[in-house]
């Protein structure tokens, strides 16, 4: 069993370029600012992960696993890796710490996820995302490629089930609202009005089109990171800080998909199926079933991709919370929310928290660590226990979903 020690998140809000902070930085201040978290050493360390998507096409800079050497001295001659899965970066990181844990390989290790994003125009931004698409085959004529992929995910659901834009809509104000109460989310201090959550072209402009600037994730510059111990090493960390060992809480199951990069053949694959996509049902229900969950109704709060809200409301029925065609009823009857049957996004989700790319896998995991251990703070869900995360690269070419519990 591969345990969580902890970590720590930076600010999502915080601009980096306006601040002068390169890569270094960041790094610096995650690895410090985390082992701080957790009342680590750097010589306490044995392996390194660096979950990252476009750190060479944002910021001209790859091999992000030298940083570590950067950070301390006892980090120089440490193994470390950086892995790209687009979105499920952060994710592919702690799946790639975790086996080496479980191959016995090394007893604990530290997963950074980061993504600088901010410091180019919105165009390039989108320009840069988009090499998680097939290049040169798929969305030619978008504007902005992603908000055009996942546009075309809520038409197929129009096509196939229908679909209503207010749903999509309370998706977005209850995420919004979650992020009020997270202190390190991107818009905890952004303003909405009474026509923010509606088809108005003013207050909520088009960007490709059915999405809108209010179903969107954002841009954001950020870093996460957690450590992860085995039962031997998790046992002295607990034993050193008198501490129960059963109070820590363990990565009880994994699921990790992948399908075509293509989002049309995905789509095309899945005619007549249940689920438009069934990569991703067969992540999640993997992650249960390594986990020892029947139902999901012995989830407490999840933490899922909702890069736009069609990706959420999606993932409503991938989750099963609902069967196919009725994602509606879980955003209508209040079970999405904190205090319904299964929180979604108590954190603010990628909407309200932020998306800084590759950090979002690695800050999925912090979140569920801190909601199984009581430390989510305005935004804890009362008594979670077990929480599952769901994180997506690209237009679910990659799927990863982890199951956190105590």
């Amino acid at each position: 069993m591969v345990y969580i020690l902890g970590g720590w998140q930076s600010d999502f809000a915080k601009n980096w370029a306006r601040q002068q902070m390169d890569f270094a930085d960041a790094f610096a201040e995650v690895v410090g600012e985390g082992l701080a978290a957790v009342d680590l050493e750097p010589k306490d360390i044995e392996t390194g992960h660096v979950g990252n998507f476009v750190g060479d096409l944002f910021a001209g800079q790859g091999l992000l696993g030298g940083f570590f050497g950067l950070v301390h001295p006892d980090f120089d001659g440490m193994p470390t890796a950086r892995h790209e899965a687009a979105c499920a970066s952060g994710s592919v990181a702690i799946l790639a710490a975790t086996a080496e844990i479980e191959a016995g390989r090394y007893d604990t290790a530290c997963v950074v996820g980061l993504e600088m994003m901010r410091n180019v125009s919105g165009q390039q931004a989108a320009q840069n995302l988009g090499a998680a698409a097939w290049t040169g085959h798929e969305f030619q004529d978008a504007t902005f490629l992603w908000p055009r992929a996942f546009s075309d995910l809520g038409e197929e659901y129009d096509r196939r089930f229908g679909l209503k834009y207010e749903h999509l809509m309370r998706i977005a104000e209850i995420n919004f609202a979650n992020a009020r109460k997270n202190p390190n989310s991107q818009t905890r201090q952004w303003g909405f009005n009474e026509k923010s959550f509606t088809a108005d072209d003013e207050a909520n402009p088009v960007v490709e089109g059915m999405i809108r600037k209010n179903d969107c994730g954002q841009v954001t510059d950020g870093s996460a990171v957690v450590f992860l111990a085995s039962d031997k090493a998790a046992a002295d960390y607990a034993a050193k800080r008198g501490i129960p060992l059963e109070s820590l809480p363990q990565i009880k199951g994994w699921g990790h998909t992948s399908a075509p990069i293509s989002y049309e053949r995905k789509v095309r694959a899945s005619a007549g199926e249940l689920y438009v996509f069934p990569r991703v049902k067969q992540a999640v229900d993997a992650a249960r079933r390594r986990a020892g969950i029947a139902d999901v109704a012995e989830l407490d709060a999840v933490e899922t991709h909702d890069c736009f809200t069609t990706t959420e409301y999606m993932a409503i029925e991938h989750l099963g919370l609902t069967v196919p065609g009725e994602a509606w009823k879980a955003i209508e009857d209040g079970s999405i929310e904190i205090g319904g049957r299964l929180p979604i996004n108590p954190s603010g989700g990628l909407i309200g928290g932020g998306h800084p790319v590759g950090a979002t896998g690695v800050r999925m995991a912090l979140d569920a660590f801190k909601q199984v251990t009581g430390r989510a703070g305005g935004y804890q869900v009362e008594g979670a226990k077990t929480v599952q995360t769901l994180n997506i690269g690209g237009s679910t070419t990659t799927t990863v979903s982890l199951v956190v519990g105590v």
